[in-house]
């Protein structure tokens, strides 16, 4: 089985700026990243393709020609409860620093953590491999951070190499599990 990751477009929020699971708004240049997106999968064929609930990322399923494509909230960006929609520097929240010291364990306040998000991924992956064939080609649009835990898991990088490879939006990467 081969399973593609398709990281949403650019979204309308300011840098520095906690938007985990919030339903925020495209950028301008969605139609433009779009199309890019979608020529670059031109030729691709998908067994079955599935999204995450948020906009940016169904939108960007449609837009490439998979107005179907199956909604799984476990495909979703970490939960960063009572956090979201602030930016990080003004999170006054003394939890915070335990956080930053211990992000893949520390939940977020009202949030959860990267581990509970590997959770979810992992249950999600479990599922689609135990129902498909070798030759199955899925593909996912989802999030930064489920395609971080992606590159742990298919790549074998620490969680600090994987974030500071960051796929930008839009990015297109495919592995074997």
């Amino acid at each position: 089985m081969k399973v593609t990751f398709i990281r949403h477009t650019s979204v309308n929020v300011a840098p520095g700026t906690c938007y985990g699971q919030t339903d925020v708004a495209l950028a301008s240049t969605f139609p433009i990243e779009a199309e890019s997106v979608k020529k670059r999968l031109e030729g691709r064929r998908f067994n079955r393709v599935f999204t995450s609930p948020l906009s940016r990322c169904w939108r960007l399923a449609e837009y490439c020609g998979y107005p179907g494509a199956i909604i799984d909230d476990r495909l979703m960006e970490m939960d960063f409860g009572a956090w979201e929609m602030q930016r990080f520097d003004s999170i006054s929240d003394p939890r915070l620093q335990e956080w930053y010291d211990d992000y893949i364990n520390v939940r977020a306040t009202e949030g959860e953590s990267f581990m509970d998000q590997r959770t979810r991924f992992m249950s999600f992956i479990e599922e689609i491999t135990a129902s498909s064939n070798e030759d199955d080609e899925v593909a996912l649009f989802t999030h930064g951070g489920i395609l971080i835990q992606a590159m742990m898991l298919y790549n074998g990088l620490t969680a600090e190499e994987a974030f500071n490879s960051q796929p930008s939006y839009g990015t297109i990467m495919t592995i074997e599990p």
